[in-house]
């Protein structure tokens, strides 16, 4: 453990109970040592130094479809964000009728935010799916109602793996890709809480589409995203969200009337990529696939259950799912007033966030025992003197 720690020893110098890993996760030293090397690449080599930045890219590439069982490199876009990804899924529907869409109440602010500007603007109709139960007053939602909202198709499903808000893990996925595509439609999965939490296999799944990226458990930070494509997505479908490193011959300089695009995923790039991105996501991505998603999967499902018992000695009782296996990496206390408990408790050194009226606790494997000791006594205080629960 005290090798894993000096591998984090600049975030570590913070003096804070850090467990708000499902939101940022926490970088690795050897990042800006990475970083480092791309921009020497630029101060050394100038022009030349295209060719080594873009195989980076590319490896970067490979490792993300590795880590989500796509097909190949070949089937990963790289994004500056994963509402990127669904703009370029939206934008590669026909542009003379609305999209039809069908989502959930459920998902993430940015795609949440996307659709309803699409549908304002008349270019998507939008149907939202509703929780269908619940559990001790989570909600949870299920594929046979988002199956339900179905019309025939074409038509597209964005729907989450894994929920933002409260960590849910949708059920059956496999049936409801396999029930929208006996309808006509397409299916995009928001992976981003998913990835890196526990096994996702993109390919098995079946969908069309995947969005995610490095900014959680990944450790990559901000703007090193990707849309993962299917393999029932040919090369005759394309976006119009795209540039000239889509082109069949990105650097041939031909100027035909007609685009000619590249094969593959490749055929849903865009224009020059941020190159610092790959050097900056490198580290916590080889990281995770050294570890294995499996090891950091048990792991975190034993530090939530320990979390959850000592928070529970001092009388705080955290959400208890019956079947902890179908929650990703965060545990859940109710609050009526979850930002201003967030607030209170970052001032006394836990860093937690909120999303409506959850507080979401998401230890890592770089969290303690005693740690969790320190939050549970600095949230029961805290609770005594706001109650709200």
């Amino acid at each position: 453990m005290n090798d894993l720690r000096a591998r984090f020893s600049k975030v570590l110098a913070r003096d804070e109970v850090y467990l708000a890993n499902h939101s940022l996760g926490r970088p690795l030293d050897r990042m800006a040592a990475d970083v480092q090397i791309a921009l020497d690449l630029w101060y050394s080599r100038m022009d030349d130094s295209w060719e080594p930045w873009l195989q980076e890219v590319n490896r970067w590439r490979g490792n993300i479809a590795k880590l989500i069982g796509a097909s190949g490199p070949d089937r990963i876009v790289p994004k500056t964000s994963a509402g990127q990804g669904l703009r370029a899924v939206l934008n590669a529907f026909p542009q003379d009728r609305p999209v039809k869409v069908v989502a959930t109440r459920g998902e993430f602010d940015s795609v949440d935010f996307i659709l309803k500007a699409y549908a304002h603007s008349g270019r998507a109709k939008v149907a939202w799916v509703e929780p269908s139960s619940d559990e001790a007053g989570v909600p949870l939602f299920s594929a046979d109602a988002i199956l339900g909202a179905l019309t025939p198709g074409p038509g597209l499903v964005v729907v989450s793996l894994v929920f933002f808000g409260t960590g849910q893990i949708l059920q059956d996925v496999e049936k409801l890709i396999a029930g929208a595509h006996e309808r006509g439609w397409l299916v995009l999965l928001d992976m981003y809480h998913a990835v890196g939490v526990f096994p996702a296999d993109f390919a098995a799944f079946g969908a069309d589409f995947g969005i995610g990226g490095s900014y959680k458990y990944l450790r990559g930070g901000p703007g090193a995203c990707w849309l993962a494509l299917g393999q029932t997505v040919t090369d005759d479908f394309h976006t119009l969200d795209t540039g000239w490193f889509a082109k069949k011959n990105t650097f041939g300089y031909e100027r035909s009337d007609t685009p000619e695009f590249a094969g593959s995923g490749d055929g849903w790039l865009e224009s020059t990529p941020p190159i610092l991105m790959p050097y900056q996501a490198k580290s916590g991505l080889e990281f995770v696939l050294e570890f294995g998603v499996e090891t950091l999967r048990k792991r975190s499902l034993c530090q939530q259950a320990e979390m959850r018992s000592i928070f529970r000695k001092r009388g705080i009782e955290l959400f208890e799912p019956s079947d902890p296996s179908r929650f990703g990496a965060f545990s859940l206390l109710r609050h009526t007033r979850a930002g201003d408990l967030c607030r209170a408790l970052k001032e006394k050194g836990v860093n937690v966030d909120s999303r409506g009226e959850f507080v979401r606790f998401g230890p890592d494997i770089l969290n303690t025992e005693d740690e969790f000791e320190r939050a549970a006594a600095v949230v029961a205080e805290a609770l005594g003197s706001s109650p709200g629960r």
